[in-house]
């Protein structure tokens, strides 16, 4: 008698407009109300050029995903892409880690940015201990368990939102009424001419890039979208050019309304636009709800975080111990805790740029992959229609976003040394499990010619007997 094990499908509850938010909340947060000063600072008045360019290259690889939720609908994203275009679990392994990664330093530049000047209108503590406390406190909220609806995630959005409305809001009175210096918009600061000037630029977008992570999370919404071959392109297009819109606009108020100097010495630029607009507007309120777009973004990053580690371990991909559930909560206590502790390890090596600009190269690695499985999987066919994006926008955005990967950006190296000691410890937990996965394969071995040899013998016994 043969049994077979039926899957319960998740339940599809998310509708176009959902979507859409959804998409918009995942981009919202840390990247612009955090980042903004940093790109001032590396390219001058002109800090709406990155966000620009860094919106292309975000639609670029959008197209891709699109293509691919379209082709494959499940709930899997950039590690399903790898594997099925190129079937190395090694590879595969890498970019789901680095997946992870760029979760992980993407919260520890929130937990910086919340323990920055959006904090001090309140109170003034010591920022790194600050951050650190606030990762732990994260991991306590996920380890008791976070119990989310979609509705709660259109509020938290509307909110994020809200306060980026309030700087265009207020910049636009102000601008309007005589204030701000049209000259910035035209100001570049980065150093020298030519390849110099070109690296200044590349190097601020790439920081600006990470203002547009998270709608590459929304493809593991694939199981519970309505129809999402039809769905998932006009939500990730509108998703990525509304979010990219209110950047362009943000840094064109910032810039009208405050020297980049000032930008760039803040971890609250924002907070400095809301100010220089004289508005009537509370600070504190502001900054209030800067706070609260920060730790919704840490908090998202972690949870997914903690939860790729826990599938992971359940693939075998990570040694098995990694994926322990609390019984009573029946959250992923191993993940969180080991998330956690790269967490803070990963606040107390570097501030908001650092760690932001650490998060891109990461996706910036991983978007270069899926650009180039999308034209690998060209040649798998499905049974159903799906968007077709165009061949020449994911060779463009492998181009581009290896160019923007490479030193060219003129990125730090404590950027590359961070990244590459958090894949360090992701290669070296593969190899730990590859080794315990040997021996367990061995002892089996073992036990099964052990079993047949004791068979034999008590046959042969049995022979010797009758005889």
């Amino acid at each position: 008698m043969t049994s077979s094990v039926v899957q319960t499908p998740l339940k599809r509850v998310i509708g176009p407009k959902l979507l859409v938010l959804f998409v918009v909340g995942d981009i919202l947060g840390t990247g612009i109300y955090a980042t903004t000063g940093k790109v001032a600072g590396k390219v001058g008045g002109a800090l709406w050029l990155p966000f620009l360019i860094g919106f292309l290259v975000a639609i670029l690889t959008a197209a891709s995903y699109v293509e691919l939720v379209g082709k494959y609908p499940r709930a899997a994203g950039a590690a399903l892409y790898t594997q099925k275009a190129f079937k190395v679990p090694f590879l595969t392994f890498i970019v789901a880690f680095m997946v992870m990664s760029s979760g992980l330093s993407s919260a520890s530049a929130a937990a910086r940015a919340f323990s920055g000047d959006y904090l001090a209108e309140f109170v003034s503590l010591p920022p790194t201990l600050v951050a650190i406390v606030f990762v732990l406190a994260l991991a306590a909220l996920n380890l008791r368990g976070v119990s989310e609806s979609v509705k709660a995630n259109v509020v938290l959005t509307l909110v994020e939102l809200t306060g980026l409305l309030v700087v265009l809001g207020f910049g636009a009175w102000a601008v309007l009424h005589g204030e701000g210096d049209p000259s910035r918009l035209t100001d570049f600061q980065a150093s020298g001419t030519g390849t110099a000037a070109l690296s200044g630029v590349l190097g601020a977008t790439a920081l600006a890039f990470f203002a547009f992570v998270g709608f590459e999370d929304s493809v593991n919404m694939a199981e519970e979208t309505e129809d999402p071959h039809r769905t998932f392109p006009r939500a990730i297009f509108l998703g990525v050019a509304l979010t990219g819109t209110v950047y362009v606009l943000v840094a064109v108020v910032s810039s009208l309304l405050v020297d980049h100097e000032t930008l760039a010495a803040s971890s609250g630029p924002l907070l400095e636009v809301v100010k220089a607009a004289g508005a009537v507007f509370p600070p504190a309120l502001f900054a209030l709800i800067a706070l609260f777009a920060v730790t919704n973004s840490a908090l998202i990053n972690m949870m997914m975080a903690s939860r790729l580690v826990y599938g992971m371990a359940n693939e075998r991909v990570l040694p098995k111990a990694m994926g322990k559930v609390l019984p009573h909560r029946r959250t992923p206590v191993a993940g969180i805790v080991f998330t956690a502790l790269l967490a803070v390890a990963l606040v107390s090596t570097g501030e908001i740029e650092g760690l932001g600009d650490t998060t891109s190269f990461l996706l910036l690695c991983v978007f270069a992959v899926v650009n180039v499985a999308v034209l690998v999987l060209r040649r798998d066919r499905v049974g159903h229609e799906h968007f077709r994006t165009p061949t020449a926008l994911p060779v463009l955005g492998a181009i581009t976003s290896l160019v923007l990967a490479s030193p060219l950006a003129e990125r730090s190296a404590d950027v590359y040394v961070r990244a590459g000691i958090l894949l360090v410890v992701g290669i070296a937990l593969w190899g730990v499990n590859r080794l315990f996965l040997r021996r367990a394969e061995r002892a089996e071995d073992a036990e099964r010619t052990e079993g047949a040899g004791g068979a034999a013998g008590t046959e042969g016994a049995g022979r010797t007997g009758q005889g």
